[in-house]
């Protein structure tokens, strides 16, 4: 899984970018926002518009990204969103070079509770193509594409 290019990794700073606010993206806040104002103007179209449903997905998958980010991994390194025809692709990078225990799980929801919740099963069971990329400066970079579809 580690096939990060650097290419790709130049689009990683502080800012998302092509922020159309220029507002940094440093909370699962400011990335909810951003990541939103990337399907209403990049991916929906005067013909095309998202499922309320799947535009709902999208944000509780970025918040628990972003979220994760900041509490398990050291902090936010890094934020990108890309639309494409299936949807959006987003990567969230931390400063942490351990990849979590579950990240090859099943997206089985935990029974009780023993250090992990909720957010991860459900970012498997929302998100598709789920990489997870170290970095050989450290840190690492989790990647999804999150489907989009559009409203009937």
């Amino acid at each position: 899984m580690e096939h990060i290019d650097a290419a790709a990794t130049a689009l990683f700073d502080h800012h998302a970018s092509g922020a159309t606010s220029g507002a940094p993206v440093t909370s699962p806040a400011t990335a909810r926002a951003y990541a939103q104002s990337v399907v209403r103007e990049r991916w929906e179209s005067p013909s095309r518009r998202a499922r309320d449903a799947d535009v709902v997905d999208m944000l509780l998958v970025v918040s628990e990204l972003v979220t994760n980010a900041v509490r398990h991994g050291d902090g936010l390194a890094g934020f990108h969103v890309t639309p494409t025809q299936e949807g959006l692709r987003v990567a969230v990078r931390d400063h942490s070079d351990l990849i979590p225990d579950v990240s090859h799980a099943s997206g089985a929801f935990p029974v009780g509770h023993q250090g992990n919740g909720y957010g991860w099963p459900l970012v498997i069971r929302l998100a598709r193509e789920i990489t997870v990329d170290r970095h050989p400066g450290g840190g690492k970079t989790i990647g999804v594409l999150i489907p989009l579809r559009p409203a009937p």
